[in-house]
């Protein structure tokens, strides 16, 4: 079996698609939705997505926090998530879960089991869907996170060490292979860069 490639979605009207596929094409699409959106904005792995707890992300009183602090279950380092972003998107899916009675530890957690959280292999379905749905092949777990980096990239003037960071990768190389800068995206750069 072939490695599925997944690359980042570098256009905005190819992004607007896939989140409204993922809001509208399923049963749990606003929890799907959720997913990709915090996926997308905090840059974490799929794997850190889903153990996040509802705890994690709201106070108390069930207000979004500014920030929730994590380990990445990868590397074990500390990361800091910055919420703000995607405050909006999470209050609405706090109130679809409310709506649906849906009370878990988790902040994603399972329709069918919620004292489980939606598994990566859940998820990959969900976009393997969405893809074969719009008829786009490099769509995976991984989307979201190197789609957020993307867009940080590109609209930071790109800042590498800033992605590199948010990432959570120990070397530019790699953020940049992350990315998938391939020769065109380099070209596509280089052709907006005044070498007089």
């Amino acid at each position: 079996m072939m490695k599925q490639i997944v690359l980042p979605i570098k256009d905005s009207n190819v992004l607007n698609e896939v989140q409204d596929t993922l809001l509208h094409n399923f049963k749990a699409g606003r929890r799907n939705y959720t997913i990709f959106q915090v996926g997308k904005a905090t840059l974490l792995r799929v794997s850190d997505v889903m153990r996040l707890k509802y705890s994690d992300v709201f106070d108390v009183k069930g207000e979004v926090k500014q920030n929730a602090f994590i380990h990445d279950k990868k590397t074990g380092k500390a990361n800091t998530l910055y919420l703000k972003p995607v405050r909006h998107d999470l209050k609405l899916y706090q109130e679809w879960l409310q709506e649906h009675q849906i009370d878990s530890e988790w902040l994603f957690p399972s329709t069918t089991k919620p004292e489980r959280h939606i598994t990566e292999k859940q998820f990959y379905k969900v976009m393997d869907k969405v893809g074969n749905l719009l008829n786009i092949n490099y769509l995976g777990t991984h989307t979201m996170r190197k789609t957020g980096a993307y867009r940080v990239y590109t609209q930071t003037n790109y800042n590498i060490g800033l992605v590199m960071k948010l990432l959570n990768h120990s070397s530019e190389a790699m953020t940049l292979a992350y990315l998938g800068l391939d020769q065109a995206s380099r070209e596509t750069i280089l052709d907006n860069i005044n070498f007089d």
